[in-house]
């Protein structure tokens, strides 16, 4: 069915890539071959969540192609950043620090390495937003960046990011239950 070994590189059995083409085949509509933005925000889970748009652009950031569209392998390598971690089957895609780096990208909004105020500020407001008032929005932002910044130099590197998560089961929370 593939003409390359998808199951060696993240670690999937057969039966699991055969659910995952069928599941691309489904937000595949029209039936193009691959998927587009508008492919993802259909799908009402990521409609839905306020960090949709930043989970979206997760999947397109790794392709190449400035078109914005993602063959099923790359759909695979993206969603094997979710599968649980497993020690009987290791995978680098899955890992503990592959999953703070997509966490550390869903703040890091410019790409520069590094997560400021203004970005987390942006993020905390799409998680949020209503719920809370302008002050205080600003007061969690401040403490959140004081508490995680260590060199004091007013954001957070990706280093200060997983001292903040050494706590946080970041491998349950990021693994989704269709790829267990």
């Amino acid at each position: 069915m593939f003409a390359f070994p998808l199951s060696s590189f993240v670690s999937v059995s057969r039966n699991q890539i055969v659910r995952l083409y069928s599941r691309f085949l489904s937000l595949d509509k029209q039936g193009r071959g691959y998927l587009d933005r508008d492919d993802f925000l259909r799908i009402p889970e990521l409609a839905i969540n306020p960090l949709g748009d930043r989970i979206v652009d997760a999947f397109f950031t790794e392709t190449e192609e400035l078109e914005q569209k993602i063959n099923f392998r790359e759909f695979i390598r993206v969603l094997a950043h979710f599968r649980p971690i497993s020690k009987e089957k290791r995978n680098i895609l899955n890992s503990r620090e592959e999953k703070l780096k997509f966490a550390f990208s869903m703040y890091d909004l410019n790409k520069n390495g590094f997560i400021t105020r203004d970005e987390f500020k942006v993020i905390l407001n799409m998680m949020v937003g209503a719920n809370i008032t302008a002050e205080q929005l600003e007061s969690i932002a401040d403490r959140t960046i004081s508490e995680a910044d260590i060199d004091n130099d007013g954001k957070i590197s990706f280093d200060e990011f997983c001292r903040a998560m050494e706590k946080t089961d970041i491998e349950q929370k990021m693994s989704i239950r269709f790829l267990n």
